[in-house]
């Protein structure tokens, strides 16, 4: 059995797994999620941005633990009052708004699909899918539920308000992102053999 083949993140399969390194993927994976948090359309209360397509790619690529630590990153730089939330938005109110489920959603999706891709491998475009998809609906179920809570709205209003304007988006994120890491997967095959 080769390396390769052994189940793990792509990030350990394409760079070194040392401290520096891990530290730079946790930071970038943050800063990804930043960026991708800015392509937002304004919607009340939950916009739509790009930070969900982030979130599994950082999860998938760095695996459980570090996956989580950089949405853990991420959430700490947004609640210390770097503009790192959508819009622009920082400040540890996000985090206690309508939107903060969401965030800490972020936290478990990343863990969840670094898991899968760490034990099951995401090097398929078929696991990748059922991975990004099962991430999806965690940080869904996570900010729905803070959504309702913090808003006092009944179950009709929490899915029309914070899951109906979001699947078709959804579902798109999910595409692109296993397509990307099947993409990755495929460099990482040429890599090795070449070296053959």
């Amino acid at each position: 059995m080769t390396a390769l083949a052994t189940p793990r993140p792509l990030a350990d399969v394409l760079l070194p797994r040392t401290t520096a390194v891990s530290t730079a993927l946790v930071v970038g994976g943050a800063l990804l999620t930043a960026g991708a948090a800015q392509v937002s359309v304004p919607l009340w209360p939950v916009p739509i941005t790009g930070q969900t397509l982030a979130v599994l790619l950082v999860g998938s690529a760095l695996g459980a633990r570090r996956g989580a630590l950089s949405m853990l990153v991420y959430a700490l730089l947004g609640a210390v009052g770097l503009p790192v939330f959508a819009g622009g938005d920082a400040g540890v109110g996000v985090l206690v708004g309508p939107t903060g489920g969401y965030v800490v959603g972020f936290i478990a999706a990343a863990a969840l699909v670094g898991w899968v891709a760490e034990r099951f491998g995401d090097r398929t475009l078929r696991v990748a899918l059922l991975s990004f998809a099962l991430g999806t609906v965690v940080t869904f179920a996570a900010g729905m539920a803070w959504l309702a809570v913090s808003l006092g709205l009944d179950v009709q209003q929490t899915v029309a308000y914070g899951l109906t304007p979001f699947v078709i988006g959804g579902v798109a994120k999910t595409l692109i992102g296993a397509g990307v890491v099947s993409l990755g997967w495929n460099v990482a095959n040429r890599r090795r053999d070449a070296r053959r």
